[in-house]
């Protein structure tokens, strides 16, 4: 049960890492992120209005419950990784899993948004119990598939396209959730909120089911490490905490996550309570994911004139300014308000395909600098870091809300409306601004990603990889032969 190459990829230089994929292979691996959406953005978008709304538990308690879960995060994120990267199949490393984990998390994600006949201690504890189970299931198949991008092509453009498909095809998913799950929801529920959400996510779950077996068989991993690595995930880790550009890549991960998030989590409380307009939800949400996916679209074109990290430092710095202008925004300026949606949107929609891609290349700067690759550890930190950003997202939002003194399905207070308007504008511009002076310090320009590429070609070429000395040295180890790695980038200006 092999993949098949349906547009066999060509390499340039004779370099195998750098792989031009064939337009089915980017195709099949784009879609995988449509699927992990039907679960992401019914998290982000709707999973604090199901339990504040439908489910019935306080604001402040669902806050808290968002943010204690990621604690097991921590922990199941680097073990993932580090069970991802050691395993062995025919199908490759990380493959496998998203043909063998996919009924679990659809199990786990309907009785997530499933109402219990409980008492309230009894609902936070299910709740507590069912997110967990979801979340497990998530890290089960999202730190494999993100780490697939990271071995099917090391070429920094091809990479670029890659990860930008994949993002084009998360948003339309985005758009899709955003746009029909509340309709769904009644559909399916005939007047009854909680069996409708019970429904749509089995419909959910049943579709993401089939996508994620698409993905297994359209795509092939290309990148291996040496075949005489033998390292402990405790050395992956370490790896990892000298590596300067995963470490400012972990906290811009979260920082933006945590923008997007509180942005989209508040957008149903901004246009219920505050415009008072319940039916603009669904397009409003919607023309925000068409604007992150156009934005997502046109990344690759970004990227061939300015380098990732400036980019996000510009992108991110627009997101903020417009998010703190949006704040002045009349109550009945619909038209404003959409064209500030979409525009904030269009300029946070290269975000994903530069973060993910941003973290591949952290995953070769290991390789090259300690010659052992762990993948799907480096990846691992990504996607904790993007659920932590979300969660805290989510807290915030729901915290506010509970001090401010939200009460569900009623009128709100002046002060209330004053900071249900805050969480959908100046609050994640403030942290769009931090994201962008974190991304001023991601040290890893084309230049120096070129010239790593460039040494790691050399040195698959030769089998020096199979060769490593001083493998737990401080620097880490160098290749066979006695050269030593190009002059760390880590160390600023003089490695260029």
């Amino acid at each position: 049960m092999s993949s098949p190459d349906l547009q066999p990829s060509s390499q340039e230089h004779g370099n195998p890492r750098l792989a031009r994929l064939g337009v089915g292979e980017k195709a099949g691996f784009a879609i995988g992120d449509f699927g992990f959406n039907l679960y992401w953005t019914c998290i982000a978008s709707f999973l604090a209005v199901f339990y504040t709304d439908v489910f019935g538990l306080p604001a402040a308690i669902a806050g808290t419950l968002l943010l204690v879960t990621k604690l097991i995060d921590a922990v199941t994120d680097p073990l993932m990784g580090a069970i991802a990267d050691r395993t062995r199949s025919r199908w490759g490393k990380f493959r496998p899993y998203l043909l063998f984990a996919g009924l679990p998390m659809a199990a786990a994600s309907v009785l997530t948004f499933t109402t219990p006949d409980l008492d309230e201690t009894g609902k936070i504890i299910y709740a507590y119990i069912t997110y967990s189970a979801m979340m497990l299931g998530y890290t089960l198949l999202s730190t494999p598939y993100a780490s697939l991008s990271g071995v099917m092509t090391a070429h920094p453009q091809e990479r670029n396209t890659l990860i930008s498909w994949r993002f084009i095809a998360a948003f339309v998913g985005m758009t899709c959730v955003n746009k029909y799950t509340l309709p769904l929801v009644e559909w399916l529920g005939r007047g009854d909120e909680q069996l409708g959400w019970q429904l749509t996510m089995t419909v959910y779950g049943a579709i993401a089911c089939v996508i994620f077996a698409v993905t297994f068989f359209t795509t092939r991993e290309r990148i291996v490490p040496s075949p005489v690595q033998k390292t402990r995930p405790l050395d992956d880790i370490q790896d990892l905490l000298r590596n300067r550009p995963w470490l400012i890549l972990v906290g811009l991960q979260m920082v933006i996550m945590l923008t997007i998030t509180l942005r989209g989590g508040s957008s149903y409380y901004y246009l219920m309570y505050y415009v008072e307009r319940p039916e603009l939800i669904s397009n409003y949400l919607a023309v925000q994911a068409l604007a992150l996916a156009a934005g997502a679209a046109i990344t690759p074109l970004l990227t061939r004139y300015v380098d990732k990290a400036r980019l996000i430092v510009i992108l991110m710095a627009v997101v903020g300014t417009l998010s703190l202008v949006f704040y002045f925004v009349p109550k009945d300026a619909v038209w404003l308000m959409f064209t500030l949606n979409i525009l904030i949107s269009l300029a946070l929609g290269p975000k994903s395909p530069l973060a993910w891609s941003m973290f591949a290349d952290c995953a070769d700067y290991t390789e090259w600098r300690s010659g052992r690759r762990a993948t799907a550890m480096t990846f691992s930190a990504a996607t904790f870091s993007m659920k932590l950003g979300g969660a805290m997202g989510s807290a915030v939002m729901l915290w506010v809300l509970a001090g401010i003194g939200y009460v569900a399905r009623e009128a709100q207070s002046d002060a209330s409306q004053t900071g249900i308007a805050l969480l959908q504008t100046a609050i994640p511009g403030a942290f769009a601004l931090l994201a962008a002076a974190v991304a001023s310090f991601y040290p890893l320009n084309n230049a120096r990603l070129a010239r790593i590429q460039e040494e790691l070609g050399t040195r698959s070429a030769a089998g020096q990889a199979d060769l490593l000395t001083s493998p737990d040295t401080a620097t880490g180890a160098v290749a066979a032969g006695g050269k030593p790695p190009l002059s760390d980038p880590q160390a600023g200006p003089a490695a260029s």
